[in-house]
Formats: C-alpha cells, sequence, structure tokens
C-alpha cells in the first residue's frame, strides 16, 4: 500500500520559515518523482515544487528563491524548506509521489504565515 505522511507545517509569522517533510512507503522511492502542492480555500490545487529521481527540480515561480525542495532516497523522504514566507504561502500543503502513470497523494499539512 503507498502511503504518503506530512508533517512540519504550522504557524509562523511572515518572513519566518517551515521545513515540511513526506514519509513516502509502499513505493520505490528512488525511481519516484516528489512533489509539493498546495490548494488554498476556494482556490484550485497548484504545484509548488517537483523533485525528480534524477534530481532535476522545478519550481513555481510564486516561490522561486525562498523554496527548496529537496529528497534523502535512504529515508525514502522529500522535504520542502520554506524561507521569507508571506502570508500568502498560506495553505494545505500536499505531498505527491509519482511513477511511471500511477499518482499517489498525502493528507496534507496545514501551513499559516501571520502577517
Amino acid at each position: 500500500q503507498v502511503q504518503l505522511v506530512e508533517s512540519g507545517g504550522g504557524l509562523v509569522q511572515a518572513g519566518g520559515t517551515l521545513r515540511l517533510s513526506c514519509a513516502a512507503s509502499g513505493v520505490d522511492f528512488s525511481v519516484t518523482a516528489m512533489g509539493w502542492y498546495r490548494q488554498a480555500p476556494g482556490k484550485q490545487r497548484e504545484l509548488v515544487a517537483r523533485v525528480y529521481n534524477f534530481g532535476g527540480t522545478y519550481y513555481a515561480n510564486s516561490v522561486k528563491g525562498r523554496f527548496t525542495i529537496s529528497r534523502d532516497n535512504a529515508r525514502n523522504t522529500v522535504y520542502l524548506q520554506m524561507n521569507s514566507l508571506k502570508p500568502e504561502d498560506t495553505s494545505v500543503y500536499y505531498c505527491n509521489a509519482q511513477i511511471v502513470t500511477s499518482e499517489y497523494w498525502g493528507q496534507g499539512t496545514q501551513v499559516t504565515v501571520s502577517s
């Protein structure tokens, strides 16, 4: 069974930092592309960052220079380091795993940034 478990969300003031973690199980992590999405109330889910199995990364323009995605294959874990947080970053953040034609989602972790 594939399972993705996010952690690290919370409440932080603008300009602060958070580090999200996603532990994956039931997948061959080394060949799985991992990503972070977010969805705020009333808005569509959007891709924030992705790290591919070969090490390449993608970032949404809104987070470039502030967020860093990384993966630890030995721990089957992907991270999202979030610096210089803004109120508009407030959202539920979801871990995503993609391998071949299959895609899986975590339950999400709340990130709230106060002004």
